[in-house]
């Protein structure tokens, strides 16, 4: 399985690569195109841009990334575009909660390569929803699988938005069979929401994980068309609400709702669990976090 997944890795690496490249130059381009309305007088922002490395336990390379992070921006308070591949033998804890996930061999053959882009945004508007979005593939040697998906967290909801968000989710899952977006929207309704609120942490989107049906092409074909449905899902909620002006009650809600969301990830994420507990990068990994956030 080692030899001839090489080529399976080197095209899903690929992929989230370019599918990076594509989000981050079209997040600039909403930052230059926000000329009117609320801090269309500030420069726009831009994505600074920085390698991260996975430590290993033994100093032999394991891999990295790069963290692209906009702060400040006309649109964009806080944006981060990560990518990452790394590789090595996992550590005692993660095998045994692989091992939990039901992975073949993590005790006789704990070696891993992981691959995938994670995204999350949080908006200067508080009629902007902020959004999270990743995939990934996964691989041992006794297995592999894809993961992922979007979901959309408002802090002034608008149904039409989340109407918008949903549509183009489903248009764009269809092709791969009329059941795979209703699996995955119940499967995002459960894993965002959040047992200590009694809530969702937003208005869902979709989300799968340990995705593996023994056909690889079809479910690498599913992960790449879950990031093509995000740009077009969510540009033109932004387009539509950056021009809106806003109060400070607008604020405080939003305020609000990012200690929400940063419960969520800090408690129950379980990509941020993963990431920490394999030694990549503190700040790469914990990107999600809102640069304001508020409790009551």
């Amino acid at each position: 399985m080692t030899a001839m997944f090489e080529d399976e890795k080197g095209r899903a690496a690929g992929w989230f690569k370019s599918l990076r490249d594509e989000i981050v130059a079209a997040f600039e381009g909403l930052e230059d195109a926000h000329t009117k309305g609320p801090l269309s007088d500030m420069a726009p922002g831009r994505f600074d841009v920085s390698e991260t490395t996975r430590a290993s336990e033994d100093g032999t390379d394991a891999g990295g990334g790069l963290m692209s992070v906009m702060r400040g921006g006309r649109v964009f308070e806080k944006v981060g575009v990560n990518i990452s591949t790394v590789y090595g033998t996992l550590g005692a804890r993660a095998q045994t909660a692989m091992a939990a996930r039901g992975v073949p061999g993590m005790q006789s053959d704990p070696r891993f390569w992981a691959s995938g882009i994670s995204l999350v945004a949080h908006m200067q508007n508080p009629h902007a929803p902020a959004v999270h979005m990743n995939t990934r593939m996964f691989w041992t040697p006794g297995a592999w699988w894809f993961g992922g998906g979007s979901d959309l967290n408002p802090c002034i909801e608008y149904d039409e938005d989340t109407a918008h968000f949903h549509t183009t989710q489903k248009t764009h899952l269809d092709p791969h069979g009329a059941d795979i977006y209703p699996e995955l929207k119940k499967w995002a309704d459960e894993y965002f929401y959040i047992p200590h609120r009694n809530r969702a942490r937003g208005v869902g989107g979709i989300f799968m994980d340990d995705r593996n049906t023994g056909d690889w092409e079809a479910d690498f074909a599913l992960t790449q068309d879950i990031g093509r449905a995000f740009l077009p899902s969510f540009v033109p909620l932004v387009e539509t609400r950056i021009r809106q002006d806003w109060n400070e009650a607008d604020k405080d809600a939003q305020l609000v709702h990012r200690g929400l969301y940063a419960e969520y990830n800090l408690v129950y994420d379980r990509g941020t669990k993963f990431g920490l507990e394999t030694g990549h990068d503190a700040n790469a990994v914990l990107m999600s976090l809102p640069p304001m956030a508020k409790w009551v």
